[in-house]
């Protein structure tokens, strides 16, 4: 595990954080960094074909090592770390033995504790990795890159045999671009499979139904003696709209399998104001319907404003339910859960909240699940990650390579009839 938890640290020094508004490809100068370091690591491998293309997606294809037809597969994770906290300046440490109790996140107040995350009662006498308390650590998706690149050295050390292999880091997965960054015609394998799950043994291959709302409101700001006639107060109207969303129904209140409006971002003054909004659903069905919401509240609070003032709202789809896509070939399922009984980790098939690749490589018929990479609240100071976890994630890659190359070839077409 020493290479494996190097590269881990090596990874997590560089700031590969996305940021929502930019339009450069990649949108932060550390996603391309840890690209090139990468490339260069591919490259000392001999994994000849890869190349990192201008919008920073890293793609690799290690050529099959046997004659007869095996299905070609991928294993894919993302550059970014989440936007939602700090993520520079990392400063990992390591816990070995974890004992049991309460863990220190640096020399501040911030503590790992067993009452509020009980999963660390499962880790007595494991490695853990945590931050310092001031960042995230990383490990999303850090983890999931230094377990492929980890994998695909074993593979081509102990000479293990297997179909072609494509390999693909991409950009700016955590806005909703990450699949959208990837040459398809670069990228034949059948099928694929992402490397972002939580915990030991996670496997997910259903996720939400996700679409951004963003909303603009021009009021009008007045400040003589005629402003109770005049002023038109783009905050109030913002406050207006949020209280019409039913409180049980905003992401602090929902549960697993259930959706949310989930208010991201407001800023602004008497006389504009815009509002981002996420909405996330399960169902098809219940997903269009909040969609739909959004419209009436926004007509109903613009109803009688002033002429010059307005309510302007704009939806955008940014990802839907793998699980139709993905069911259609249970077998991908099955490597996957196969490979994890024969490495002795039990299965533990769960939904996804986030975005991922799955869901937007559906898009094309190409089913990608997301299997574990070992770590634990992501998105926040609280994150950690079991590095036995991390190498248990890269057992199961190089046994899902194995039982694929016993695997009877695979037609992607049938993906989209």
């Amino acid at each position: 595990m020493d290479r494996l938890l190097e590269r881990f640290w090596e990874y997590s020094a560089i700031n590969t954080q996305s940021k929502s508004y930019t339009k450069s490809k990649p949108s932060s100068i550390g996603q391309a960094k840890l690209a090139k370091l990468l490339l260069t690591e591919l490259t000392e491998l001999r994994v000849s074909t890869s190349v990192l293309l201008e919008n920073g997606c890293l793609m690799a294809k290690l050529p099959a090592n046997i004659e007869h037809s095996v299905p070609a597969i991928g294993f894919i994770s993302h550059l970014d770390t989440s936007p939602d906290f700090v993520g520079k300046n990392v400063k990992p440490q390591l816990i070995e033995n974890y004992r049991g109790g309460d863990i220190a996140l640096g020399i501040g107040n911030v503590v790992l504790s067993p009452v509020m995350f009980p999963i660390l009662h499962e880790m007595i006498g494991k490695t853990i990795i945590t931050s310092d308390g001031k960042t995230l650590l990383g490990a999303e998706n850090k983890a999931g890159i230094a377990e492929i690149m980890t994998a695909i050295t074993n593979l081509i050390q102990q000479n293990i045999p297997h179909g072609d292999i494509y390999i693909v880091f991409t950009p700016d997965a955590k806005i909703g671009r990450g699949a959208n960054n990837i040459d398809l015609k670069k990228f034949n394998a059948q099928w694929a499979y992402n490397l972002v799950g939580r915990g030991i043994g996670g496997l997910e291959y259903e996720n939400f139904n996700i679409a951004n709302v963003r909303i603009k409101i021009i009021g009008k700001g007045m400040l003589k003696e005629s402003s109770k006639e005049g002023m038109v107060n783009a905050l109030t109207l913002a406050t207006r709209i949020h209280n019409q969303i039913p409180s049980q129904e905003i992401a602090t209140y929902s549960i697993m399998d259930q959706g949310f409006y989930h208010l991201s971002c407001i800023k602004g003054t008497v006389e504009k104001t815009e509002m981002n909004y996420i909405i996330c659903d399960f169902d098809e069905q219940n997903f269009a319907k909040r969609k739909r919401a959004m419209f009436q509240i926004a007509e109903e609070q613009g109803k009688d404003l002033h002429p010059d003032c307005y309510i302007e709202l704009t939806v955008d789809d940014i990802c839907y339910n793998m699980n139709k896509v993905v069911c259609k070939y249970p077998h991908v399922i099955d490597i996957a859960k196969q490979a994890m009984i024969d490495c002795n980790i039990k299965p533990n098939v769960q939904l996804n909240r986030d975005i991922t690749h799955g869901e937007l490589l559906a898009d094309y018929g190409i089913p990608c699940p997301n299997i574990f990479t070992g770590g634990y609240n992501f998105h926040s100071k609280y994150e950690f990650i079991c590095l036995e976890g991390m190498q248990q994630a890269v057992d199961v890659i190089v046994r899902i390579v194995a039982l694929t190359a016993q695997y009877v070839k695979f037609d992607r077409v049938a993906a989209n009839q």
